[in-house]
């Protein structure tokens, strides 16, 4: 009973909470320049120490304002940046993100054309090489990488499943097995990356997972 158990507490958690961040900041996933690079953006937002709701509102902000690919960001000014980032609520560190965003658009750019595919084709399919490369660009630390990773798995399959330390924090929260390869098993393919992002938002939130478990 207990594999039954937690394959309904993993359909219990995409109910509750199954949506990815890029999902959140609207941003269509897909393997192609824009929204890989969209992507980017968000991963460097949310792994500052401030609220993952600030984070996607600043993203949608900077969106909004047309600041979509490398160039776009890296084009505009230091101020524009700054006015996007404070209007979706991204205040504490506006100035500094401002500069690192500015940098690694330069960055994308300059090292792989704007399309972050040829990154993803230079570490051919091995996910160290990924999370090095992704920490090449300002602003990008382990944890950045971690959340690029776990949300670019819907759309490159080769880096799946790719369950962080944050994932698995999260599952433990509710029950289930703080193993990647024991977590992966739990849900389909296709759901990997709603799910890990469903195990971080427990993990953040106590009221989530209180919800989670009660439906099981």
């Amino acid at each position: 009973m207990r594999g039954a158990g937690e394959r309904r507490t993993a359909e219990a958690l995409l109910e509750v909470c199954g949506r990815t961040y890029a999902e959140e900041a609207g941003i269509r996933l897909r393997d192609t320049p824009q929204p890989l690079y969209q992507l980017l953006v968000l991963a460097t937002l949310l792994s500052a120490r401030i609220r993952a709701d600030a984070a996607v509102g600043a993203a949608r902000a900077l969106f909004s304002h047309g600041l979509r690919t490398p160039r776009a960001m890296a084009e505009a000014s230091w101020q524009e940046r700054v006015d996007a980032l404070g209007e979706g609520g991204y205040r504490r560190y506006d100035e500094s993100t401002s500069t690192m965003l500015g940098e690694a658009a330069e960055y994308v750019r300059d090292r792989y054309s704007g399309d972050l595919r040829r990154l993803h084709e230079d570490a051919d399919g091995d996910v160290a090489v990924l999370q090095e490369r992704l920490r090449e660009m300002k602003g990008m630390g382990p944890v950045g990488a971690d959340i690029y990773l776990r949300e670019v798995q819907a759309v490159w399959p080769d880096v799946a499943p790719y369950l962080d330390s944050k994932a698995e924090s999260g599952a433990e929260r509710v029950g289930l097995p703080g193993s990647a390869g024991k977590l992966a098993k739990l849900t389909a393919e296709e759901d990997v990356a709603a799910f890990a992002a469903g195990l971080v938002r427990v993990s953040l939130d106590k009221s989530l997972a209180e919800e989670v478990r009660s439906r099981v």
